[in-house]
């Protein structure tokens, strides 16, 4: 398994295909918990959805160009890399804002604040999204970890193997020159 995971990695087109589907299915599973199970996403939901989109052009186009230019696709990969280390960066401070350890600094991620008039108050109420960032709509019942959790170890493990591929398609690269 290690050896067919190597062999993957290490090839320019098979590792821009094998993230560009990871992300894609990291998507539809999103898609799928918002239009199948009604998990409507927050804004720190829709955001950690990014990096994937990023993931899955860089893919392709890694994919592309990767016959021709090997080195270049090297670089796409690390790019990948980067990407999915952002999206860990969001989900780790969503988890904060799920989990209280910090409020939110994107507006409409928590409850609206109740001062002024009733008039106010009400118009700041019916003005606030209906999901918020600081509630846990859904979690692991053994280990009560939320999506944004799973997303923050799922990315780092992406963008470590992302670097490695990276890492092997260079080194492959360069050796082909030679």
């Amino acid at each position: 398994m290690i050896a067919f995971i190597h062999n993957v990695l290490s090839r320019p087109e098979r590792a821009a295909l094998s993230f560009t589907l990871v992300a894609a299915l990291a998507l539809a599973m999103a898609y799928t918990a918002e239009y199948v199970f009604g998990l409507a996403p927050c804004i720190l939901c829709l955001y950690q959805r990014v990096p994937y989109a990023v993931v899955i052009g860089l893919g392709i186009l890694g994919a592309l160009i990767s016959r021709r230019s090997p080195y270049v696709t090297g670089w796409m990969m690390g790019g990948i890399s980067f990407s999915f280390l952002i999206n860990s960066f969001i989900a780790f401070y969503h988890t904060g804002v799920e989990r209280h350890w910090w409020r939110s600094l994107f507006e409409g991620c928590a409850v609206p604040e109740m001062e002024g008039s009733i008039t106010d108050v009400l118009a700041k109420i019916e003005a606030a999204p209906v999901v918020r960032c600081d509630e846990i709509p859904w979690a692991d019942p053994i280990l009560g970890l939320s999506m944004a959790n799973y997303n923050v170890a799922f990315c780092l493990a992406a963008s470590l193997a992302a670097i490695y591929s990276a890492r092997l398609i260079m080194r492959r690269a360069s050796l082909q020159s030679r």
